[in-house]
């Protein structure tokens, strides 16, 4: 497939450190798995690049890893407290 984009889009693509094409793939595979659709797995090898490798890049991006609601946090925290219970016992 061809994407054609428009010469100022264009540019905006390129004034960074890596071509209009590279940057526009970047883009997309990050949106993808921030918007969950592909796991980091699949969006490491769309990259081209290791797992960890590509989380990081997530993470610059602001694309955090962990993505919790707080009751999600709060229901982890309680089952790390209770594994800590019983350990201890």
């Amino acid at each position: 497939m061809t994407l054609q984009l428009d010469e100022d889009l264009s540019r905006l693509l390129e004034s960074g450190d890596q071509p209009a094409a590279d940057a526009a793939r970047e883009f997309i595979v990050l949106e993808l798995y921030r918007r969950r659709r592909i796991s980091s797995g699949k969006a490491a090898e769309l990259m081209g690049e290791g797992k960890q490798e590509f989380l990081e890049r997530a993470d610059r991006a602001g694309i955090p890893y962990f993505d919790f609601t707080a009751e999600e946090w709060a229901q982890e925290l309680e089952a790390v407290e209770q594994i800590t219970r019983e350990h201890r016992r």
